[in-house]
């Protein structure tokens, strides 16, 4: 009983903070207020959380990663597709040796496998949290899509880089060639494995809803148990889950696009997934609120342990991890510029030439963020000889330190970097969306015909058929004329087309409140109400843009 009233506990703390960020006057971030809420949880409340590690990371990891793969925009992936390499391998690789080798030379109690899986954990990015910053001031497309790539890739290699740390720091033992050779299995095999999950599960999937129909339940539920199949089926292989779950989530975006599952079925699902997006994003940060207190004393008697009396250290630790992680990342970013300069003039290309403003703008936006404290979360509690696993403690407040400065540095920082900020201009896909809509328009058309000519052959009110079906083949034929439209007559088009939105979405909404109050009033079944708002919102989500 108590587990679930800790449990519920959290998920409202969760709710409380998306509250308190909008009530704010000036952007917080979500996580920050979700941190603090935990805190004050801890300072309340008699709760003393034992997180187990494998089941922390099973929970949190397998869905967040499988969804980061599954919504990422797949064209700005593969356009900027060297940039987001150079950000999500060679960054981490040099961020695991590097500052790896910092940390151990700050704290010489660390071992140095313990202080290159910190030095690992630390180094994935999360672009929900700058996202979140920076929501009054928005980040251009393009950069968000590398960062939103980086963040995919590096959430995978960092956590497979922080395995291979761990595994040395509980056995006491490293080969280079033989971990070369393992990455080489552990990635491989995961991706293997992620891909061939989804693809089997979609396959068996449809094979069925073909034969006995579609149920939307059980779709949904067949989407949440994807990323738990991949990344539990990896581990068992003793390959890596982490890149399993983001391969199935990749391999689900191009399932999806066969267009296979029913309108609702799609709609509830997103629905589902965002909540769980959220909640599991929230739990985290007031975990991480809920422990800092315990963490904290942990990690003050390791500081004495260095011959530091006072746990203020700490924070000159958090501050001088801060700045070598942002000073390797500013480091790398001008470096990889410099580089996709010099291959774009070895191509004859002209490229667009950013200002310093840029390069910091994507340095500061390496926020760490849930990735990083779930896995430092993960951390064993003991060594294969059964003693503890050595400054386990420290590691995990040092990155909670790394994500909460971040966090702060980014928010004081960004709005400055991004207002304003040139960048070259985004292609656009007005005519290619132009072009989509037509034919889809001439495809329902050709659609209706034939539907029309089936369904009234024979019949007495064929005219009836044809009426009916004129009506609203003239609608799509609207749609196409206007589309074909230049200069003043189409944004007179576009002018009529907006009126007409503004219209339909006023009588929608006065059409939803009169269900609402045959509803209260007990005039109508609350299922029949249900039904209907149902209907109206569905109606209301196609009119309104995203």
């Amino acid at each position: 009983m108590e587990t679930i009233a800790i449990i519920l506990t959290m998920l409202l703390a969760v709710v409380v903070s998306g509250m308190l960020v909008r009530l704010s006057p000036a952007p917080v971030p979500l996580p920050l207020v979700q941190i603090a809420l935990g805190a004050v949880i801890a300072s309340f409340a008699d709760v003393a959380l034992e997180l187990k590690p494998d089941i922390f990371f099973l929970l949190f990891l397998p869905p967040l990663l499988f969804l980061d793969g599954w919504r990422i925009p797949k064209e700005g992936l593969f356009r900027d597709k060297g940039t987001i390499l150079e950000l999500a391998l060679g960054l981490v690789i040099l961020t695991v040796v590097g500052v790896g080798y910092f940390i151990h030379w700050l704290i010489p109690s660390m071992p140095l496998p313990v202080a290159f899986a910190l030095a690992a954990i630390v180094s994935p990015t999360d672009p929900i949290a700058v996202s979140a910053i920076a929501a009054r001031v928005p980040i251009p497309k393009r950069l968000m899509h590398i960062l939103e790539g980086e963040s995919l890739l590096n959430d995978a290699s960092g956590l497979v880089c922080m395995r291979f740390a761990v595994a040395a720091a509980v056995s006491g033992t490293f080969s280079l060639f033989d971990a070369f050779g393992t990455f080489l299995w552990v990635a491989l095999g995961g991706i293997a494995i992620g891909i061939l999950t989804t693809w089997t599960t979609a396959l068996l999937k449809n094979w069925i809803s073909r034969r006995l129909g579609e149920d939307t339940g059980s779709q949904i539920l067949i989407s949440l148990l994807i990323p738990f199949g991949a990344y539990i089926l990896a581990e068992h292989l003793h390959c890596s889950g982490i890149l399993a779950a983001v391969a199935a989530g990749i391999s689900m975006s191009y399932v999806e696009q066969r267009g296979q599952a029913l309108a609702v079925t799609r709609v509830r699902r997103n629905a589902v997934w965002d909540t769980i997006q959220y909640a599991a994003n929230g739990i985290i940060f007031v975990l991480l609120g809920e422990q800092l207190p315990q963490l904290w004393a942990s990690a003050a008697q390791v500081v004495r342990e260095t011959g530091h009396q006072d746990p203020l250290w700490l924070l000159v630790y958090i501050a001088a991890i801060n700045i070598a992680l942002a000073a390797l990342r500013f480091g790398w970013v001008w470096v990889s510029l410099r580089f996709t300069l010099a291959r774009a003039a070895r191509r004859g290309e002209k490229p667009f030439i950013p200002g310093w403003r840029l390069i910091a703008a994507t340095s500061m936006a390496g926020v760490r963020g849930a990735i990083t404290l779930a896995g430092v979360l993960t951390l064993p509690l003991t060594l294969s000889s059964g003693a503890a696993f050595p400054a386990r403690d420290l590691a995990i407040l040092l990155a909670a330190g790394v994500i909460i400065t971040s966090l702060i540095a980014a928010s004081v920082t960004l709005p400055f970097l991004l207002k304003n900020l040139e960048l070259p201009p985004e292609p656009s896909h007005e005519a290619q969306e132009d072009k989509v809509r037509n034919a889809a328009a001439e495809a329902a058309i050709r659609s209706i015909e034939s539907a029309q000519h089936s369904l009234s052959e024979g019949r007495n009110d064929a005219d009836l058929y044809a009426d009916v079906g004129a009506r609203i083949m003239e609608i799509y034929r609207q749609r196409i004329d206007g589309r074909m439209k230049t200069g003043e007559e189409a944004d007179l088009v576009k002018r009529m087309d907006q009126i007409e939105r503004d219209l339909r979405l006023a009588g929608l909404r006065a059409e939803r409140e009169a269900v609402f109050r045959f509803v209260r009033s007990n005039q109508i079944p609350d299922e029949i109400g249900r039904k209907l708002v149902r209907e109206i919102d569905l109606l209301e989500a196609r009119l309104t843009p995203a």
